[in-house]
């Protein structure tokens, strides 16, 4: 366990912001976070609980205690094609997906190189390629913040949707994540129609992939569209794409004729967000310190030296232009702080 004050949490979020905490704790077991939690004093609060910062924005110093999991460990238990995976809420997420394809267990393929950690996946509903992470999570296992009982939570009671759950949501900073069960499999079928997976198959040859390869392609798709957080700091997407009506969506499809979608279901349409901000012309351009990467205009980046606020004034000004030109309010996709 680690316990510090006036910490820094640059190595603690990938957008780069230098922001302090007025105390961080780090924990390595169940045991330990309940322990914790049974010392705090009003003093320590508010509380923020953080996995690998990577959907995270921070805009100010954070005037409470940050506790951090770094609860590790793999447990397998398999019943027939079926396999369950506990990961530590600590673990990495991307060495999870690894994992599971080295030892033939399939399902997470088309969600490698999402940066973060296993608690995150439980709480955000991480997905890309047409998959979501909800469709594999079995159970989550939490501890109440105020009580420090111990919960598990199946699938159905997180209600999980579009990059939502209760953990974001009504259950926020109400439970900490300490473990998720995944259910994959022995069979492999892959998830093949989404973006540019089918081209790029293509493109290499490639007709019908092993689970290693789809892995490989999705990691390259990804490196081409992404920057390496080292390099410009950023957090992955950061609106979440909107959801409309079909009566709205047939308004703009008369103006836009070749705007991209997907079907949701009989009475919703998804359109991508990045297209959007293309079509506003914010791609690939600057606010003072923050920008929108030029290769995918979903991402906004820290450019260099970026505080929380120059991303906020810079992600307020494309929700503003967007809602003007589409009647559309982007929604963040990342936890402002």
């Amino acid at each position: 366990m680690r316990d510090l004050t006036d910490y820094s949490l640059l190595a603690h979020n990938t957008f780069g912001i230098d922001a302090k905490c007025h105390r961080f704790i780090e924990f390595d077991s169940e045991k330990e976070l309940i322990t914790i939690l049974s010392s705090l004093s009003e003093r320590d609060k508010p509380l923020l609980l953080l996995g690998g910062g990577s959907n995270l924005l921070l805009t100010t110093d954070y005037p409470g205690t940050v506790l951090h999991s770094c609860i590790k460990g793999k447990e397998v238990t398999i019943e027939g094609e079926t396999v369950y995976l506990r990961c530590g809420s600590g673990e990495v997420w991307d060495d999870v997906v690894a994992y599971s394809i080295q030892n033939g267990w399939y399902g997470m393929e088309n969600l490698s190189w999402i940066p973060g950690q296993v608690g995150a996946s439980g709480v955000q509903n991480i997905g890309a390629y047409g998959i979501e992470v909800k469709d594999l999570i079995e159970t989550v296992e939490a501890v109440e913040i105020a009580t420090g009982k111990k919960r598990t939570f199946t699938n159905i009671e997180c209600e999980y949707s579009y990059r939502q759950s209760k953990f974001k949501n009504e259950w926020r900073d109400r439970f900490m994540i300490t473990y998720v069960t995944y259910r994959l499999s022995k069979s492999f079928s892959p998830h093949l129609d989404y973006g540019l997976i089918r081209a790029s198959l293509t493109e290499k040859g490639i007709e019908k992939p092993t689970a290693k390869e789809l892995r490989e392609l999705i990691i390259n798709i990804r490196k081409t569209k992404l920057p390496d957080p080292k390099d410009e700091g950023n957090a992955g997407s950061f609106f979440m794409n909107p959801i409309v009506d079909r009566t709205k969506f047939k308004d703009l499809l008369q103006i836009y004729p070749d705007m991209p979608h997907y079907i949701i279901d009989d009475a919703h349409i998804k359109i991508p967000a990045g297209w959007m901000i293309e079509q506003c012309g914010w791609k690939g351009k600057t606010l003072g310190k923050a920008g929108v990467h030029s290769k995918q205009a979903l991402v906004l980046v820290n450019k260099g030296g970026a505080t929380g606020q120059d991303v906020v004034k810079l992600y307020k000004a494309i929700q503003a232009d967007l809602f003007e030109r589409f009647g559309i309010t982007l929604k963040p996709e990342v936890n402002i702080r």
